[in-house]
């Protein structure tokens, strides 16, 4: 199933997540890793605080397994709605903000 995400970023965790993500922490963790992190590179920003993406997931609580091990670290607010298909945000990209914002 695929899901509308929209979530507010805790800001003093958001470089933390950036570096979880391309270390390949969070791509190794099964069984959603690669989803997750590809649902984070389009993730866009849209509005003060918020960031909203696409994500496929097949838990029986939506984004159950990615909540309990990464999400909920870094976002608050986390709402899903199941969509039929991927689409598109406009916005600024979550991932260069991220990227901005990485101690490295």
């Amino acid at each position: 199933m695929i899901y509308k995400v929209k979530a507010k970023i805790i800001e003093d965790k958001i470089g933390e997540f950036y570096l979880r993500l391309t270390d390949g922490t969070i791509a190794n963790q099964r069984p959603d890793g690669e989803e997750l992190v590809a649902a984070m590179k389009r993730a866009v920003l849209t509005e003060s605080g918020f960031t909203e993406w696409y994500e496929m997931c097949f838990c029986s609580s939506p984004l159950q397994h990615e909540r309990e091990t990464q999400l909920d670290f870094y976002f608050t607010e986390i709402t899903t709605n199941l969509v039929d298909d991927y689409g598109e945000v406009k916005g600024e990209s979550l991932w260069s903000y991220m990227a901005s914002r990485a101690d490295v």
